[in-house]
């Protein structure tokens, strides 16, 4: 089994053999058609190879070639019928040049690199009309003005393409931002959970005298809090470090959880409180929304228990529920007895809470609402359920 030529090497092979093929008739012509060979035979060396070959540049490389072939328009001095056999070859690897520099090289330096391009391809004919003996200043000037319509057209093509590739390249990091943005959430939305329940436990801590066994089962308790946010710092640096390798379009690699995970949270934060937490999850709802949905939905109600906990901490209270709603929705919600506090979403600092989960439930489709709630406060989160007709005739 043998292994694939690079491409680097496959065009320098094409290359190689043009440049063959545009000598091979000097042998047998008269020694003026060597300079009419090599010249073609460079140019379309320099359009087929990849750029940068070591130290030389496409700009570099580019610019080279028309210098060489702009002087040879002038210092050339050989029979004029001889420039016919070559003149399209090296026509056609001109613009294909002029493509290649506008489309590909840097803005500071495409100017100047794609004007001499430019200038070779269109006075190219003046190698034959300077110096045949029936033609002069109009057939020149006439030869020029054909010459610039596909010189026109190879750089149209080149500045398409280069504004293709910057597009793509904007659409790519905008992309990798978002990514990172994903993944700050994520840090935001867990290490803050148990960090929050550690300082609290601390904080209680220091109210009571406790026993050995409590002060123990204390410690254990902010031990694993500080594991699990430890993993979820390593899982966030391990997807910074990762999104550059991704593809683009390519989500980053964190864990979509769902409403099927909310026992565990629930549990987790029971083991944190001392108030009463209640969690009502009707049979079947998880598992019924899209994956970015069911995400959502778990976020919201790790950013409420969040809030309970840096807000109303004097919660004896707190009910969590998932089910179903009116209109094939899904309603999440979570309601605490301690007052109305201070709304999560117009506080300062720490992150951007239930605003950023708002907007990314409105752009689901759904609702999100936070507000008094009886003796306390409630954040509510209603998330449409796909239609199953519509899904099978996508």
């Amino acid at each position: 089994m043998t292994d694939e030529m690079p491409p680097s090497k496959r065009r320098g092979r094409w290359a190689g053999a043009a440049a063959v093929l545009m000598l091979a008739p000097a042998v047998i012509s008269p020694p003026s058609a060597w300079l009419l060979a090599v010249m073609a035979a460079v140019t379309l060396v320099v359009a087929f190879l990849a750029w940068p070959a070591g130290r030389i540049s496409l700009a570099q490389a580019a610019g080279g070639a028309a210098l060489l072939s702009l002087a040879a328009d002038v210092g050339y001095f050989g029979q004029p019928g001889l420039v016919i056999l070559w003149y399209p070859f090296e026509t056609v690897a001109l613009l294909v040049l002029l493509e290649r520099v506008v489309r590909h090289v840097p803005t500071p330096r495409v100017a100047i690199a794609g004007s001499l391009t430019g200038a070779a391809a269109v006075l190219l004919p003046l190698r034959f009309t300077l110096h045949a003996p029936t033609t002069g200043l109009k057939e020149s000037v006439f030869a020029a003005a054909v010459a610039l319509f596909p010189a026109t057209v190879a750089t149209g093509i080149g500045l398409y393409l280069r504004s293709l590739d910057n597009r793509r390249a904007y659409a790519v990091v905008l992309a990798r931002r978002e990514q990172r943005l994903e993944v700050a959430r994520d840090l935001h939305d867990f290490v803050a959970h148990e960090v929050t329940g550690i300082v609290l436990e601390v904080q209680a801590a220091q109210l009571v005298d406790a026993s050995p066994e409590e002060t123990r089962a204390l410690l254990q308790r902010l031990e694993k809090a500080g594991l699990r946010a430890l993993d979820s710092m390593d899982q966030t640096v391990t997807s910074l470090r990762e999104a550059d390798s991704r593809k683009w379009g390519e989500p980053p690699p964190t864990r979509l959880y769902g409403l099927a995970d909310l026992p565990e949270l629930v549990g987790r934060f029971s083991s944190m409180t001392a108030a009463e937490v209640v969690l009502s999850l009707e049979d079947e709802v998880a598992g019924t929304l899209p994956r970015e949905a069911e995400d959502t939905a778990y976020r919201v109600v790790l950013e409420a228990l969040t809030n309970v906990r840096r807000h109303a901490p004097q919660a004896g209270r707190v009910e969590v529920f998932a089910g179903r709603a009116a209109d094939r929705a899904v309603e999440v919600a979570v309601a605490d007895d301690a007052g109305p506090g201070a709304p999560a979403g117009t506080r300062h600092g720490g992150g951007t809470g239930l605003v950023g989960l708002e907007e990314r439930v409105g752009a689901l489709g759904g609702r999100l609402e936070a507000g008094p709630h009886g003796p306390g406060w409630r954040v509510r989160c209603l998330l449409p359920q796909p239609d199953p007709r519509r899904a099978g005739t996508r």
